[in-house]
């Protein structure tokens, strides 16, 4: 498949996540469709997650395999999966396309009177204030570096050929939706630096200046994700043929 290809899918996929995924979290928790009740924000918001990704699995995963997230190109390049230079392509094509699906979003809201940049943001990730649970900085770097190595380490588990390729999407889906689970209340879950990006750079202020956090943290996880699938599974395992490497 050729590089142009690839990029343009890693861009339209990580855009098409940010604005469904990102979309339904500012619905629940930004204008309240949430009844108040947290634990239904929660549900509502990985289920997108989960189920977007899913869609975007078995729809882009056999021309870029479907990364749409810079912690699972970094892990699939720590892991041998693929060169150095198209590592490069996909992060400049998942961060512009997480920027271009939060402008996207953020224009969507504004034809709404109720929306407000400042006090309805974007899905925006954060700790401290920013955090439901008022986690520290400290415990939230903790928590998306283990969610992520978690998640990271399942795509490359499943996507090899020791994994099954029929069902490596539903496997990744439900991943991404248990993590979401638990990341929710505890730092409104990046996992993905394109993803916590795009709805920063939005919305501004505080939730801009965390945003590092959420970058870094995640490619800490990918990283230490592809060190413990070459550990266990050593570098002769190759993605599998009808599942495209990393895919999420």
């Amino acid at each position: 498949m050729p590089l142009g290809k690839k990029l343009v899918a890693e861009f339209l996929g990580t855009a098409i996540l940010v604005f469904f995924a990102c979309g339904v979290a500012t619905l629940m928790f930004g204008f309240g469709f949430d009844g108040g009740i947290l634990a239904v924000g929660v549900i509502a918001t990985a289920l997108a997650f989960g189920l977007v990704l899913l869609g975007l699995i078995y729809t882009i995963g056999s021309i870029s395999g479907c990364h749409v997230n810079p912690a699972v190109t970094l892990g699939a390049l720590i892991s041998g999966r693929m060169p150095a230079g198209e590592a490069l392509g996909y992060f400049v094509a998942q961060f512009a396309g997480g920027i271009a699906g939060a402008v996207l979003l953020w224009q969507t809201f504004t034809g709404s009177p109720m929306y407000s940049r400042s006090k309805t943001g974007l899905g925006a990730d954060g700790y401290g204030k920013l955090s439901p649970t008022h986690l520290g900085m400290g415990h939230a770097f903790l928590i998306e570096v283990i969610m992520t190595a978690v998640f990271v380490f399942v795509i490359l588990a499943v996507t090899s050929k020791v994994g099954n390729a029929v069902t490596a999407g539903v496997a990744i889906g439900l991943t991404l939706t248990f993590v979401h689970l638990i990341g929710i209340p505890l730092t409104g879950t990046s996992v993905n630096p394109a993803r916590a990006l795009g709805p920063a750079l939005i919305v501004g202020g505080e939730a801009l200046k965390q945003v590092w956090l959420f970058i870094l943290a995640p490619l800490v996880g990918g990283a230490l994700a592809a060190a413990a699938h070459l550990g266990l599974y050593g570098r002769n395992v190759l993605p599998a043929d009808l599942a495209p490497e990393g895919q999420a």
